[in-house]
């Protein structure tokens, strides 16, 4: 039996990869939002919870370094 080495995708293969389903993702986001602020009483969620979480996982999208996911899942957490 050979053992198989795999070596970890480039930064550029990885995007080339996920990049269509990232974008995606990131208009529905933007498109439940542009719902909300339309909705009537848009005002009556804004110290919801819910929200407040989806607007601090998207500042830890924009910030750099590693274990966004981590970081992330543990904002829901708490």
């Amino acid at each position: 039996m050979t053992a198989t080495i795999t070596h970890p995708r480039s930064a550029g293969e990885t995007l080339d990869i996920y990049f269509l389903e990232m974008r995606a993702r990131l208009l529905e986001i933007g498109a439940t939002l542009d719902r909300i602020d339309r909705s009537a009483r848009p005002m009556e969620v804004a110290a919801d919870p819910r929200l407040a979480f989806v607007r601090e996982a998207l500042a830890v999208l924009q910030g750099t370094g590693p274990e966004r996911a981590r970081r992330i899942a543990e904002l829901y957490s708490l």
